[in-house]
């Protein structure tokens, strides 16, 4: 029989299942994924920051994803790196702490589909109105389309947790790496309809969302780049929209992946690992499939690599 312990403040994670010889290759490949999401993504806002030539609403808008990846993988890695050299006993978090991560959680993965959503527009603005880019992506509009995208996601998540919050707890035991809201809801003993309709519901609404925007500005920057015969615009068009739709694809994948195996309590394990590797895949290829594809960005990279070299031979 279930023992139940009601609305204690102190909870237990379960963390990953890792043998006693595989403790050290984990929590050292879990700090170098960390390592590298940080270095690369503060890399690019310190890049996009001191170069005034990257000063333009593309990139600006895109310092919005790697904010949302460092927030993402800060909350999860350094707790869970933590957690892997102490026995699953001593695994506790406090409710607050819980909540507080659980929110987090939910709203990095909320503000990857609304960044990328306005990204998307930016994009139909640039290929589709070229001659009014700058009349409409203005510094006004970019802080508009940020704090949407930030904002939308707050409130969504805001309410998705209220809704978990108002909950008695009779469980201790989170069956997760890390809190995140299912895991919070399902420490209750009472009903969660309200929360599991709301919660599909929220899905249902984010991820139309971001596929009918990704939708219909993809097919008119597709038919804007067939019926003209610009080169430059055209290859400009598939080199923007073939980076921006390379990371989609990879959040929705790993997305889908964690919320399938959500509905699967067998493969728990490999949901854990899904969990993870939502936070690390994404913020670690964000930075580079996007540093790779800008040529201002490569171009300043290597006027710092060749001003290092002359400033090494001129020493010597």
């Amino acid at each position: 029989m279930e023992n139940y312990t009601y609305n204690s403040m102190t909870l237990q994670l379960e963390g990953l299942k890792v043998t006693k010889d595989s403790v050290y290759p984990v929590f050292f490949s879990l700090l170098a994924s960390y390592i590298v999401i940080m270095v690369l993504n503060v890399g690019i806002l310190v890049l996009i920051f001191i170069d005034k030539n990257l000063h333009q609403p593309m990139y600006l808008l895109f310092c919005n994803l790697p904010v949302s990846d460092i927030i993402g993988g800060t909350h999860v890695l350094p707790r869970l790196i933590s957690d892997i050299l102490l026995p699953p006993s001593e695994r506790l978090i406090s409710y607050y702490e819980c909540v507080v991560q659980a929110f987090t959680t939910q709203f990095f993965g909320t503000t990857s589909h609304t960044i990328l959503m306005i990204m998307a527009f930016d994009r139909y603005v640039a290929i589709c109105n070229p001659l009014r880019y700058g009349a409409i992506m203005t510094n006004k509009m970019v802080v508009r389309l940020t704090v949407s995208a930030w904002g939308v996601a707050a409130v969504f998540v805001g309410i998705l947790l209220g809704l978990t919050i108002r909950l008695n707890t009779c469980r201790t035991l989170i069956t997760n790496p890390f809190c995140d809201n299912a895991s919070l809801f399902k420490l209750s003993c009472e009903s969660v309809v309200i929360n599991n309709i709301y919660g599909i519901t929220y899905t249902v609404v984010l991820l139309a969302s971001s596929l009918s925007t990704l939708f219909i500005t993809y097919t008119k920057i597709t038919l804007v780049c067939l019926t003209s015969k610009n080169k430059s615009l055209n290859s400009k068009a598939l080199k923007t929209c073939s980076t921006h739709l390379i990371v989609y694809l990879i959040m929705i994948i790993s997305g889908a992946i964690t919320i399938t195996l959500h509905r699967f309590p067998q493969y728990t394990d490999y949901r854990k690992i899904s969990t993870i590797m939502f936070v690390i895949i994404p913020g670690s290829l964000n930075p580079i499939i996007y540093g790779v594809q800008s040529k201002e960005m490569k171009k300043f990279l290597s006027q710092i690599f060749v001003s290092k070299k002359c400033f090494s031979a001129v020493k010597k």
